[in-house]
Protein backbone atom coordinates (compact mmCIF):
# COMPACT_ATOMS: atom_id res chain seq x y z
CA UNK A 1 0.00 0.00 0.00
CA UNK A 2 3.02 2.26 0.43
CA UNK A 3 3.87 4.84 3.08
CA UNK A 4 2.92 8.07 1.34
CA UNK A 5 0.14 8.66 3.89
CA UNK A 6 0.23 8.17 7.67
CA UNK A 7 -1.90 5.04 7.73
CA UNK A 8 -2.43 3.37 11.09
CA UNK A 9 -1.07 -0.02 10.00
CA UNK A 10 0.62 -1.85 7.13
CA UNK A 11 -1.59 -3.75 4.69
CA UNK A 12 -0.38 -6.75 2.65
CA UNK A 13 -2.46 -8.52 -0.01
CA UNK A 14 -2.50 -12.31 0.57
CA UNK A 15 -4.95 -13.34 -2.15
CA UNK A 16 -8.45 -14.67 -2.07
CA UNK A 17 -9.78 -11.16 -1.55
CA UNK A 18 -8.07 -10.91 1.84
CA UNK A 19 -5.36 -8.66 3.29
CA UNK A 20 -3.11 -8.86 6.32
CA UNK A 21 -3.08 -5.76 8.53
CA UNK A 22 -0.07 -5.38 10.80
CA UNK A 23 1.05 -2.84 13.38
CA UNK A 24 3.34 -2.44 16.40
CA UNK A 25 3.07 -0.09 19.39
CA UNK A 26 4.55 0.13 22.88
CA UNK A 27 5.17 2.80 25.52
CA UNK A 28 6.06 3.52 29.14
CA UNK A 29 3.45 3.21 31.93
CA UNK A 30 0.63 5.77 31.96
CA UNK A 31 -0.85 4.44 35.21
CA UNK A 32 0.67 2.97 38.38
CA UNK A 33 -1.28 -0.31 38.35
CA UNK A 34 0.77 -2.80 36.26
CA UNK A 35 -2.23 -4.95 35.27
CA UNK A 36 -4.14 -1.88 34.09
CA UNK A 37 -1.07 -0.61 32.24
CA UNK A 38 -0.90 -3.92 30.37
CA UNK A 39 -4.56 -3.62 29.42
CA UNK A 40 -4.20 -0.03 28.20
CA UNK A 41 -1.04 -0.72 26.18
CA UNK A 42 -2.64 -3.74 24.54
CA UNK A 43 -5.86 -1.88 23.73
CA UNK A 44 -3.79 0.92 22.23
CA UNK A 45 -1.86 -1.43 19.96
CA UNK A 46 -5.00 -3.30 18.89
CA UNK A 47 -6.62 0.02 18.03
CA UNK A 48 -4.51 0.47 14.90
CA UNK A 49 -5.92 -2.74 13.46
CA UNK A 50 -9.48 -1.71 14.34
CA UNK A 51 -8.89 1.67 12.70
CA UNK A 52 -8.22 -0.19 9.45
CA UNK A 53 -11.54 -2.01 9.75
CA UNK A 54 -9.72 -5.30 10.39
CA UNK A 55 -10.09 -8.13 12.92
CA UNK A 56 -7.04 -8.90 15.09
CA UNK A 57 -6.05 -12.57 15.10
CA UNK A 58 -2.50 -12.76 16.48
CA UNK A 59 -0.26 -10.66 18.71
CA UNK A 60 3.36 -10.80 19.88
CA UNK A 61 4.18 -9.20 23.22
CA UNK A 62 7.07 -6.72 23.49
CA UNK A 63 8.44 -5.95 26.95
CA UNK A 64 11.38 -4.13 28.46
CA UNK A 65 11.73 -4.31 32.24
CA UNK A 66 14.27 -3.27 34.93
CA UNK A 67 14.71 -6.71 36.53
CA UNK A 68 17.16 -5.45 39.16
CA UNK A 69 14.83 -2.65 40.30
CA UNK A 70 11.26 -3.95 40.19
CA UNK A 71 10.01 -7.38 41.28
CA UNK A 72 9.22 -9.85 38.49
CA UNK A 73 5.63 -10.05 39.77
CA UNK A 74 5.09 -6.55 38.37
CA UNK A 75 6.11 -7.73 34.90
CA UNK A 76 3.82 -10.72 35.33
CA UNK A 77 0.87 -8.44 36.00
CA UNK A 78 1.66 -6.28 32.95
CA UNK A 79 1.77 -9.36 30.74
CA UNK A 80 -1.42 -10.76 32.29
CA UNK A 81 -3.29 -7.51 31.65
CA UNK A 82 -2.17 -7.45 28.05
CA UNK A 83 -2.95 -11.11 27.46
CA UNK A 84 -6.47 -10.78 28.83
CA UNK A 85 -7.14 -7.76 26.63
CA UNK A 86 -5.94 -9.65 23.55
CA UNK A 87 -8.24 -12.52 24.53
CA UNK A 88 -11.12 -10.04 24.84
CA UNK A 89 -10.36 -8.97 21.27
CA UNK A 90 -10.76 -12.56 20.10
CA UNK A 91 -7.08 -12.90 19.24
CA UNK A 92 -4.20 -14.87 20.77
CA UNK A 93 -0.68 -14.03 21.94
CA UNK A 94 1.70 -16.33 20.11
CA UNK A 95 4.90 -15.31 21.89
CA UNK A 96 7.01 -12.19 21.95
CA UNK A 97 10.32 -10.75 23.11
CA UNK A 98 11.61 -9.17 26.31
CA UNK A 99 14.80 -7.42 27.41
CA UNK A 100 16.27 -6.15 30.67
CA UNK A 101 16.07 -2.36 30.47
CA UNK A 102 16.31 0.62 32.81
CA UNK A 103 12.66 1.66 32.27
CA UNK A 104 9.57 -0.50 31.75
CA UNK A 105 8.04 -0.64 28.28
CA UNK A 106 5.21 -2.83 27.04
CA UNK A 107 3.17 -3.22 23.89
CA UNK A 108 2.23 -5.54 21.08
CA UNK A 109 2.88 -6.37 17.47
CA UNK A 110 -0.58 -7.17 16.13
CA UNK A 111 -1.67 -8.96 12.98
CA UNK A 112 -5.24 -8.79 11.69
CA UNK A 113 -7.19 -9.68 8.60
CA UNK A 114 -9.78 -7.89 6.50
CA UNK A 115 -11.54 -8.23 3.18
CA UNK A 116 -9.59 -6.27 0.58
CA UNK A 117 -12.79 -4.53 -0.46
CA UNK A 118 -13.64 -3.45 3.10
CA UNK A 119 -10.49 -2.30 4.92
CA UNK A 120 -10.38 1.39 5.77
CA UNK A 121 -7.65 4.00 5.45
CA UNK A 122 -7.13 7.39 7.06
CA UNK A 123 -7.69 9.07 3.69
CA UNK A 124 -10.75 9.12 1.48
CA UNK A 125 -13.01 11.52 3.39
CA UNK A 126 -15.38 13.33 1.03
CA UNK A 127 -17.12 16.69 1.16
CA UNK A 128 -20.59 16.02 2.51
CA UNK A 129 -19.41 13.36 4.96
CA UNK A 130 -20.07 13.58 8.67
CA UNK A 131 -17.39 12.88 11.29
CA UNK A 132 -18.07 10.49 14.17
CA UNK A 133 -15.95 10.11 17.34
CA UNK A 134 -16.25 6.89 19.35
CA UNK A 135 -14.56 7.75 22.68
CA UNK A 136 -14.56 10.95 24.76
CA UNK A 137 -11.55 13.26 24.68
CA UNK A 138 -9.65 14.45 27.73
CA UNK A 139 -7.79 11.42 29.04
CA UNK A 140 -4.50 13.29 28.64
CA UNK A 141 -5.43 16.09 31.02
CA UNK A 142 -7.09 13.58 33.39
CA UNK A 143 -3.99 11.39 33.63
CA UNK A 144 -1.82 14.51 34.05
CA UNK A 145 -3.98 15.60 36.99
CA UNK A 146 -3.86 12.12 38.51
CA UNK A 147 -0.08 12.05 38.33
CA UNK A 148 0.14 15.44 40.03
CA UNK A 149 -2.11 14.17 42.83
CA UNK A 150 0.03 11.05 43.21
CA UNK A 151 3.18 13.15 43.54
CA UNK A 152 1.49 15.34 46.14
CA UNK A 153 0.52 12.25 48.12
CA UNK A 154 4.20 11.31 48.18
CA UNK A 155 5.09 14.74 49.53
CA UNK A 156 6.21 16.34 46.27
CA UNK A 157 4.54 19.75 45.93
CA UNK A 158 2.21 18.89 48.79
CA UNK A 159 2.07 22.33 50.39
CA UNK A 160 -1.36 23.94 49.81
CA UNK A 161 -2.22 21.10 47.42
CA UNK A 162 -5.85 20.39 46.61
CA UNK A 163 -6.89 17.34 44.65
CA UNK A 164 -6.92 18.03 40.93
CA UNK A 165 -9.23 15.17 39.99
CA UNK A 166 -11.59 12.92 41.92
CA UNK A 167 -11.21 9.15 41.89
CA UNK A 168 -14.40 8.57 39.89
CA UNK A 169 -13.28 10.87 37.06
CA UNK A 170 -9.82 9.32 36.97
CA UNK A 171 -11.37 5.84 36.94
CA UNK A 172 -13.51 6.92 33.98
CA UNK A 173 -10.41 8.04 32.08
CA UNK A 174 -8.52 4.81 32.73
CA UNK A 175 -11.57 2.75 31.77
CA UNK A 176 -11.78 4.63 28.46
CA UNK A 177 -8.09 3.96 27.74
CA UNK A 178 -8.46 0.25 28.52
CA UNK A 179 -11.55 -0.17 26.33
CA UNK A 180 -11.14 -1.81 22.93
CA UNK A 181 -12.21 -0.04 19.75
CA UNK A 182 -13.81 -3.30 18.70
CA UNK A 183 -17.38 -1.86 18.84
CA UNK A 184 -16.42 1.00 16.51
CA UNK A 185 -14.84 -1.41 14.01
CA UNK A 186 -17.62 -4.00 14.12
CA UNK A 187 -20.25 -1.27 13.75
CA UNK A 188 -18.79 -0.42 10.34
CA UNK A 189 -20.51 -3.42 8.75
CA UNK A 190 -23.36 -2.19 6.57
CA UNK A 191 -22.13 1.39 6.41
CA UNK A 192 -20.23 3.22 3.66
CA UNK A 193 -17.06 4.13 5.54
CA UNK A 194 -14.88 6.54 3.58
CA UNK A 195 -12.02 7.03 6.07
CA UNK A 196 -11.09 6.15 9.65
CA UNK A 197 -8.21 6.65 12.06
CA UNK A 198 -7.62 6.28 15.78
CA UNK A 199 -6.98 9.27 18.03
CA UNK A 200 -3.75 8.99 19.99
CA UNK A 201 -0.74 11.20 20.71
CA UNK A 202 -1.44 13.95 18.15
CA UNK A 203 -4.92 14.59 19.58
CA UNK A 204 -8.16 14.84 17.65
CA UNK A 205 -7.02 17.76 15.50
CA UNK A 206 -3.61 16.26 14.74
CA UNK A 207 -5.04 13.01 13.47
CA UNK A 208 -7.91 14.81 11.73
CA UNK A 209 -5.31 16.93 9.93
CA UNK A 210 -3.68 13.79 8.54
CA UNK A 211 -7.09 12.61 7.33
CA UNK A 212 -8.14 15.90 5.76
CA UNK A 213 -4.76 16.73 4.25
CA UNK A 214 -4.56 13.27 2.68
CA UNK A 215 -8.16 13.53 1.45
CA UNK A 216 -7.74 17.07 0.08
CA UNK A 217 -10.69 18.26 2.17
CA UNK A 218 -11.37 20.43 5.22
CA UNK A 219 -12.78 19.07 8.46
CA UNK A 220 -15.08 21.22 10.59
CA UNK A 221 -15.56 20.33 14.27
CA UNK A 222 -18.21 21.65 16.64
CA UNK A 223 -16.86 21.93 20.20
CA UNK A 224 -20.34 21.63 21.71
CA UNK A 225 -20.78 18.18 20.14
CA UNK A 226 -17.47 16.66 21.26
CA UNK A 227 -17.83 14.19 24.19
CA UNK A 228 -15.40 14.83 27.05
CA UNK A 229 -14.14 12.95 30.08
CA UNK A 230 -15.76 14.24 33.28
CA UNK A 231 -13.83 17.21 34.71
CA UNK A 232 -11.70 17.54 31.56
CA UNK A 233 -12.98 21.04 30.82
CA UNK A 234 -12.44 22.13 34.41
CA UNK A 235 -8.91 20.73 34.44
CA UNK A 236 -8.04 22.49 31.18
CA UNK A 237 -9.38 25.76 32.58
CA UNK A 238 -7.03 25.30 35.54
CA UNK A 239 -4.08 24.99 33.17
CA UNK A 240 -3.56 21.26 33.69
CA UNK A 241 -2.35 19.47 30.57
CA UNK A 242 0.55 17.21 29.55
CA UNK A 243 3.39 18.68 27.57
CA UNK A 244 2.40 16.65 24.52
CA UNK A 245 -0.98 18.37 24.41
CA UNK A 246 0.65 21.80 24.59
CA UNK A 247 2.98 20.87 21.74
CA UNK A 248 -0.07 19.76 19.73
CA UNK A 249 -1.71 23.15 20.33
CA UNK A 250 1.39 24.92 19.02
CA UNK A 251 1.50 22.69 15.94
CA UNK A 252 -2.20 22.81 15.08
CA UNK A 253 -2.92 26.53 15.58
CA UNK A 254 -1.47 27.55 12.19
CA UNK A 255 -3.37 24.72 10.46
CA UNK A 256 -6.78 25.50 11.96
CA UNK A 257 -9.35 28.19 11.33
CA UNK A 258 -10.71 28.87 14.83
CA UNK A 259 -14.06 30.64 14.90
CA UNK A 260 -14.88 33.37 17.44
CA UNK A 261 -16.31 31.92 20.64
CA UNK A 262 -13.94 28.94 20.84
CA UNK A 263 -11.90 29.27 24.05
CA UNK A 264 -8.24 28.41 24.56
CA UNK A 265 -9.26 25.57 26.88
CA UNK A 266 -11.60 24.10 24.28
CA UNK A 267 -8.92 24.20 21.61
CA UNK A 268 -6.50 22.53 24.04
CA UNK A 269 -8.95 19.67 24.62
CA UNK A 270 -9.28 19.10 20.86
CA UNK A 271 -5.48 18.84 20.81
CA UNK A 272 -5.19 16.78 24.00
CA UNK A 273 -2.78 13.87 23.54
CA UNK A 274 -4.80 10.69 23.93
CA UNK A 275 -3.67 7.22 24.91
CA UNK A 276 -5.82 4.50 23.34
CA UNK A 277 -8.39 7.04 22.14
CA UNK A 278 -11.42 6.39 19.99
CA UNK A 279 -11.84 6.21 16.24
CA UNK A 280 -12.59 9.19 14.03
CA UNK A 281 -14.79 7.95 11.19
CA UNK A 282 -15.89 9.76 8.01
CA UNK A 283 -19.03 8.48 6.31
CA UNK A 284 -22.03 9.91 4.44
CA UNK A 285 -24.00 12.36 6.55
CA UNK A 286 -27.24 10.40 6.03
CA UNK A 287 -25.65 7.36 7.74
CA UNK A 288 -23.74 9.08 10.52
CA UNK A 289 -26.31 9.16 13.33
CA UNK A 290 -27.19 5.50 12.72
CA UNK A 291 -23.53 4.53 12.81
CA UNK A 292 -23.00 6.51 16.04
CA UNK A 293 -26.01 4.79 17.62
CA UNK A 294 -24.74 1.39 16.51
CA UNK A 295 -21.33 2.08 18.07
CA UNK A 296 -23.02 2.83 21.39
CA UNK A 297 -25.24 -0.25 21.13
CA UNK A 298 -22.15 -2.44 20.74
CA UNK A 299 -20.64 -1.02 23.93
CA UNK A 300 -18.46 1.97 23.03
CA UNK A 301 -18.17 4.68 25.68
CA UNK A 302 -19.28 7.29 23.15
CA UNK A 303 -20.56 7.58 19.62
CA UNK A 304 -21.19 11.14 18.54
CA UNK A 305 -21.37 13.10 15.31
CA UNK A 306 -18.92 15.90 16.04
CA UNK A 307 -18.36 17.54 12.67
CA UNK A 308 -18.48 17.41 8.91
CA UNK A 309 -16.21 17.29 5.88
CA UNK A 310 -16.14 20.31 3.58
CA UNK A 311 -14.56 21.11 0.23
CA UNK A 312 -10.89 21.95 0.68
CA UNK A 313 -10.48 25.44 2.07
CA UNK A 314 -7.54 27.62 2.95
CA UNK A 315 -6.86 25.43 6.00
CA UNK A 316 -7.41 21.72 6.53
CA UNK A 317 -9.31 22.21 9.80
CA UNK A 318 -11.99 24.49 11.18
CA UNK A 319 -13.28 24.64 14.76
CA UNK A 320 -16.58 26.26 15.65
CA UNK A 321 -18.33 26.62 19.05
Amino acid sequence: MGNLHADDAAVYRIGGGQVLVQTVDFFTPVVDDPYLFGQIAAANALSDVYAMGARPILALALAAFPMSVLPPEVLGEILRGGAEKVMEAGAVIGGGHSIDHDIPLYGLSVTGTAAESRFTRNIGARAGDALVLTKPLGVGVAVCAGRADALAAEGVGRLFHRSRIDEASLAEATSIMAALNRPAAEAMDGFEIHAATDITGFGLLGHAYEMMNGSQTTGEFSVARVPLVAKARELAQRGIAPEGSRVNVKNMRPRTDVAPGVTEEEFLLLCDAQTSGGLLVALPEAQAERYAARVRELGASAGAVIGRVLDKGEKALRVVP
